[in-house]
């Protein structure tokens, strides 16, 4: 049911160019979106925003190659990781992601701020394409094989990214005192 009404607001966006229907949309997916981003990124919300902003404008643009191949939300998800990978490679000449600070005033602003700076900062600890297997698996709650059709590598490749982010995560939170929790 939820996938098919999905199809038909794209259907509505393609056919009669309704904005509304794609406003929809963009409610639907925009804060599992922006958590995916924020976990990419270690926790900063104004790049997050950046980011998601930019998935949304370039699903839009391109909503007319939906196929429906695959679910709407992998199809949205696939642009976010490639937006978000681009990201990547456009900074790896000035700065790597693992040497950016957390957004400490925007963190100072949520619950459980210690907590949430641990979380970001064990996830910085993974490499990028674990990070983000990670983030889908248990913060976006996305099967393996969603996740596979999202990042374009075999379902074994990415369990086997989850099985290493999961073992790195563990060993760093029980070296920062989350050994009983």
């Amino acid at each position: 049911m939820n996938q098919l009404n999905d199809i038909s607001l794209v259907a509505q966006v393609v056919v009669f160019r309704n904005t509304k229907a794609f406003d929809q949309l963009v409610k639907k997916y925009q804060s599992p979106v922006r958590r995916f981003f924020l976990n990419l990124t270690c926790g900063d919300s104004e790049l997050s925003d950046d980011l998601a902003q930019d998935t949304f404008i370039k699903a839009y643009t391109n909503i007319a190659s939906f196929r429906n191949l695959s679910s709407f939300s992998t199809w949205l998800y696939r642009i976010a990781y490639n937006i978000f990978y681009d990201y990547i490679r456009s900074r790896k000449e000035t700065a790597d992601l693992d040497a950016r600070e957390i957004d400490a005033v925007n963190s100072a602003e949520q619950e459980n701020v210690g907590q949430k700076m641990d979380i970001y900062r064990s996830l910085k600890t993974l490499k990028e394409i674990e990070r983000t297997c990670i983030t889908l698996f248990y913060m976006e709650d996305l099967s393996i094989e969603k996740i596979a059709g999202i990042t374009g590598i075999p379902t074994g490749t990415v369990k086997s990214h989850l099985s290493r982010g999961k073992e790195k995560l563990a060993t760093y939170l029980k070296q920062n005192g989350y050994d009983k929790n």
